[in-house]
């Protein structure tokens, strides 16, 4: 079985930033999967699953509202590893041509004085939000993507090396 994309980059030197996951080519249409990542893998604390939640809300909100974005956006949701989320858009584009989009979307929680859809009716798990968190995880990625904005580390996945058998099968050690 094939290790799937998001399972070859190197998780020990990842760090925070915009990375390009996949690109797909569906018929005509192509719609590229962007990993946001907010926290270093396993050696960071993952983000709080109630401050996860909220974010989720307000800045898919903000997303699916962004005058000029909003018709390209086709999801926004966390990693299950709860790092970081992932941004589904229609089209292709670098990591840096969405930079201002993200900065502004994270930037935008600070404004928030209520998780959007935090309600019984509208989400399953309503009672499971830390706006304070959720601002507080925002403002240091918002800082961290302002400070790093020229590092190509923020921008450009670590690939795992593999190694490749005589046959053309990759190893992967256990």
């Amino acid at each position: 079985m094939e290790l799937i994309q998001s399972f070859s980059v190197d998780h020990t030197k990842i760090v925070p930033g915009i990375f390009t996951s996949r690109v797909d080519v569906l018929g005509d249409k192509t719609v590229t999967t962007y990993d946001i990542r907010l926290k270093k893998p396993n050696r960071e604390p993952v983000i709080d699953v109630a401050a996860m939640h909220s974010l989720e809300h307000i800045i898919a909100t903000f997303l699916r509202n962004d005058a000029e974005w909003k018709d390209e956006i086709i999801y926004w949701g966390p990693m299950g590893c709860l790092t970081g989320f992932y941004l589904i858009l229609k089209g292709s584009r670098t990591p840096k041509e969405i930079y201002n989009l993200l900065l502004s979307a994270f930037r935008s929680v600070a404004n928030a004085d209520e998780v959007p859809g935090a309600t019984a009716v509208n989400c399953g798990a309503y009672l499971m939000h830390n706006l304070d968190m959720a601002k507080w995880y925002a403002a240091e990625f918002a800082e961290y993507l302002e400070k790093n904005a020229d590092n190509p580390k923020t921008f450009e996945y670590p690939k795992a090396e593999r190694l490749v058998t005589d046959d053309g099968k990759h190893f992967y050690d256990s």
